[in-house]
């Protein structure tokens, strides 16, 4: 078994450095130097918050992946990950946001003590932790060296979840359940929004019975009235009000494992466009869900969805679902496949997916949304049990 409390089999991680070795193989890579958390955890069970500072995953053709961080966050990784001691290395504190030295200068040294000076590495150049100083640093630190960009290369690997995986995606499926019902129940006329939020994120990481709730990769984001026609506002300290629709987008977590949902309630009496624009959406996640199985593609769910939307003349554009699984801050989506038309992307049994049918119109926004999974055989499975509807309180 892994060392530490790293949360998989060794099987389960075993399999996970076969497939990333094999990309690496096909991309003509010696080595693979990985900041993004997701993929960190992924590889190696790291799980801390301390990636504000210079940290990542080194992945040669052999041998044990080699954590690498700031010395005090080495003792985290000794905590979590499976590898032996050995495959844990710290750099001093000296390095940490100095004008005189940087982290990437400890990591070339023990680059080239690997006898990695000359090899082709790949690193993560679109990705939120590896900035344009390190990628400065590290080139000038191993000229010979030839890298190149390796960005997604892992998140690939990721896409088709193991039992263990799904596992953790239903946990969370059943933490998210509980966090958007204590939304809806909570969300009155006169109740301030940053009260509301709070008995949600509680009732998050209270979690269900024995599945504790971790923190979510993005906040609560619960827009109310003209704020609702915008996608990605979190919240403020006014009432909720008469007359005006809130949408919900929320997800529970389970070791890292995100399992996002969204619901709209309205206090009062919703518009007719609304009820309207309901029964177009409903439709079209029907259709939708029916369309994501097994040999079709992340297109064919997006076609579903558009092809009724706009029986119903609701025009919609831009991407409605992402892959969802293991991720840290800003972001729960795992930045592979787009559920959107021009995305050809073969669908697989345990693939699971945000799937994102939201409408945000000029005075309101309808958010009904699912985590999916895709099945052996028939339409997919959402797998959270809240029901699919716009919630009016009147």
């Amino acid at each position: 078994m892994p060392e530490g409390n790293a949360p998989f089999s060794q099987v389960e991680y075993d399999r996970r450095i076969a497939l990333t070795r094999y990309a690496m193989e096909v991309a003509g890579l010696d080595a693979l130097f990985i900041t993004d958390p997701s993929n960190q955890a992924w590889l190696t069970g790291y799980d801390g918050w301390s990636f504000y500072v210079h940290q990542g995953v080194l992945l040669r053709m052999e041998g044990e992946p080699i954590w690498w961080g700031r010395f005090m966050d080495s003792i985290g990784a000794q905590r979590t990950c499976w590898m032996s001691d050995d495959a844990i290395i710290g750099y001093a504190d000296s390095y940490v946001q100095s004008t005189l030295r940087h982290p990437m200068q400890d990591l070339a040294e023990r680059m080239r003590s690997l006898g990695l000076e000359t090899v082709r590495i790949g690193v993560e150049m679109e990705n939120y932790y590896y900035t344009a100083k390190a990628h400065e640093v590290l080139r000038a630190e191993l000229p010979d060296a030839q890298i190149s960009d390796a960005t997604a290369l892992v998140n690939w690997q990721r896409l088709v979840k193991s039992k263990e995986e799904i596992s953790f995606i239903r946990k969370a499926a059943r933490i998210s359940e509980r966090v958007i019902e204590t939304a809806i129940e909570r969300a009155e006329p006169g109740v301030r929004k940053n009260d509301l939020v709070a008995d949600i994120m509680h009732a998050g990481i209270t979690g269900v019975d024995d599945i504790w709730g971790d923190y979510p990769a993005i906040v609560p984001l619960t827009p109310s009235g003209l704020d609702a026609t915008a996608a990605h506002l979190t919240w403020n300290g006014d009432p909720m009000r008469e007359g005006e629709a809130t949408f919900f987008e929320l997800s529970g977590c389970y070791r890292r494992y995100h399992a996002p949902l969204c619901r709209t309630v309205f206090l009062g009496t919703p518009p007719y466009e609304m009820l309207d624009a309901e029964k177009a959406q409903l439709e079209g996640i029907e259709a939708a869900l029916d369309a994501a199985r097994a040999g079709n593609r992340t297109c064919d769910i997006a076609k579903a969805l558009i092809d009724v939307l706009q029986q119903h003349r609701i025009f919609r554009e831009g991407r409605c679902g992402y892959p969802i699984g293991l991720s840290y801050p800003p972001d729960w989506g795992e930045r592979t496949a787009s559920i959107r038309i021009e995305d050809e992307t073969i669908l697989q049994p345990g693939m699971t997916f945000h799937f994102m049918p939201a409408l945000w119109m000029d005075a309101w926004g309808l958010e009904t949304t699912e985590t999916i999974l895709i099945t052996e055989s028939g339409a997919a499975e959402a797998l959270c049990n809240v029901e699919r509807k716009l919630f009016v309180k009147n």
